[in-house]
């Protein structure tokens, strides 16, 4: 199977790096030329434009930063749709809006080729292992032609249906998320104002019922300083406007989402939409004079688990 992958950033270039670490034969682009030099020299090969790497790829896989991106990529002159043809498979691996990836899977579909949305949740750290979880909206049919493939670059695979489930789960995901990096501030702000040593601060977290994925990854990178997820504010706003663009389409009158909105607004306002996501913590910093910073905590994450061979998780009602 020959695989094209565009989109090599902070998350792609994890992803693709374990599909050529296992093997694949890998065709990559990427606007930065370096990033594509790189996995040249590691044995892959490139394309000048989407057009061709679809044109000679069996499986193209997108990993960009929005769904503006995305559409931009697929429907360009020399884009993805115009060298798909019948047979082929178009992975989307990003996190994006589901009526913009079921308008794409139509036009994937119109050239005899199959889409499927795969997007990622759990870290770049766990990306770089392929031990990340993939949630995959499509049919049956797709989903089992692409599971070797996604139990190469993930651990815990879910199929959540057709197209458009997945990036409803995924940014419902990433809401939770965002939701206990605020949190997560808080206390720690709290706690140091309170007189409470931080480092203890975090084993009582994470040893408790107040534990989360967020408070054992990113809060140890708050504390270290350095705070680098590779996530910036500029992708957390996007994927909670993304939810709250959900619930409101269905009606629901949430009450914390908005509010989330607004600190994220308020966050990039003050330090700009390139920061890095927790850093929204510095809004707190800020009114109070505290540092939240504690030694012995790494400043990058990496993913301690070996490397192992993936699986489909089934849903308890359909076990």
């Amino acid at each position: 199977m020959k695989v094209g992958f565009i989109g090599l950033g902070n998350v792609g270039g994890k992803l693709a790096g374990s599909i050529l670490r296992n093997g694949f034969d890998l065709t990559v682009r990427d606007l930065n030329p370096e990033f594509v030099a790189n996995f040249v020299a590691r044995g892959a090969s490139s394309a000048e434009t989407p057009k061709e790497l679809a044109e000679t790829c069996d499986v193209v896989i997108t990993c960009l930063p929005s769904p503006k991106a995305c559409s931009q990529v697929m429907e360009a002159e020399d884009g993805v749709l115009a060298g798909l043809s019948e047979g082929k498979i178009w992975a989307e691996m990003s996190t994006t809006d589901e009526g913009e990836i079921k308008r794409i899977a139509d036009l994937v579909r119109a050239k005899g080729a199959a889409p499927i949305e795969c997007p990622v949740s759990g870290g770049c750290h766990r990306a770089a292992t392929g031990n990340i979880s993939i949630f995959a909206g499509c049919d049956r049919e797709t989903f089992d032609r692409m599971l070797p493939m996604l139990t190469t670059l993930g651990r815990r695979v879910l199929h959540t249906g057709e197209i458009g489930t997945a990036s409803v789960l995924k940014v419902m995901t990433n809401y939770l998320a965002t939701a206990n990096l605020l949190t997560v501030s808080e206390a720690m702000v709290t706690m140091k104002a309170a007189g409470i040593d931080l480092a203890t601060t975090y084993e009582a977290i994470t040893i408790s019922s107040g534990n989360s994925f967020v408070a054992e990854t990113e809060g140890q990178v708050i504390l270290n300083g350095g705070r680098d997820i590779s996530f910036t504010m500029d992708l957390v706003k996007k994927d909670i406007g993304l939810f709250q663009k959900i619930a409101s389409d269905n009606n629901v009158p949430l009450e914390i989402s908005p509010l989330m909105v607004d600190i994220f607004d308020d966050g990039i306002a003050r330090y700009g939409e390139r920061e890095l996501s927790p850093n929204i913590i510095r809004r707190l910093e800020d009114a109070t004079g505290l540092s939240i910073t504690a030694p012995g905590f790494p400043d990058e994450l990496f993913d301690d688990e070996p490397e192992e061979p993936g699986y489909e998780v089934v849903p308890t009602s359909k076990a």
